[in-house]
């Protein structure tokens, strides 16, 4: 899989307020993916790999830099559609941020996390749906907060060829 995605400031910003509803600027998102997928097994690995440009908050002229961010998943199917694994990611920022508004400098951000993963998988319609609990522990924190965090992924895939069938 190879991907290109926008952001674009949507949402309410406002530099004064300590929360935003947005961000307050675009950023362009381009990466690769592969997933290995053993149906005899049950067993999956997924890697998705990308760097994140991110434009200029004219509000506040500030500029978050370039960053490379790694996403890695392994899971064993349990049942045809129950699966249990491990997930984890690793962002590092490459560019210091820049701008008037870049008071403390450069401020390169780096983290890393690890955790588990469980899900389930259902009919929606001809497509297939995935609904995932993730929970991360975050370490190798540089100018970043680190700790647990929570994930609920929900995602529809279009019905193809390569796509599993859902036995129903």
């Amino acid at each position: 899989m190879v991907y290109s995605r926008g952001g674009i400031p949507v949402g309410d910003y406002n530099p004064d307020r300590i929360v935003n509803l947005g961000k307050g600027h675009g950023a362009l998102d381009n990466g690769f993916g592969y997933t290995y997928f053993n149906e005899a097994t049950g067993f999956e690995f997924s890697a998705v790999s990308a760097l994140t440009y991110n434009f200029r908050n004219p509000q506040t002229d500030y500029q978050n830099g370039i960053d490379w961010h790694t996403d890695l998943e392994a899971s064993q199917f349990l049942y045809k559609r129950f699966f249990v694994g491990a997930v984890g990611y690793y962002f590092n920022q490459l560019t210091g941020d820049t701008g008037s508004g870049a008071t403390l400098g450069p401020y390169l951000t780096r983290i890393a996390a690890v955790g588990p993963e469980m899900g389930v998988l259902f009919p929606v319609g001809e497509m297939q749906g995935s609904l995932s609990l993730r929970g991360y522990w975050e370490f190798a924190a540089q100018n970043r907060s680190s700790g647990w965090n929570t994930w609920l992924a929900f995602s529809i895939t279009p019905p193809s060829e390569k796509t599993p069938k859902i036995v129903k």
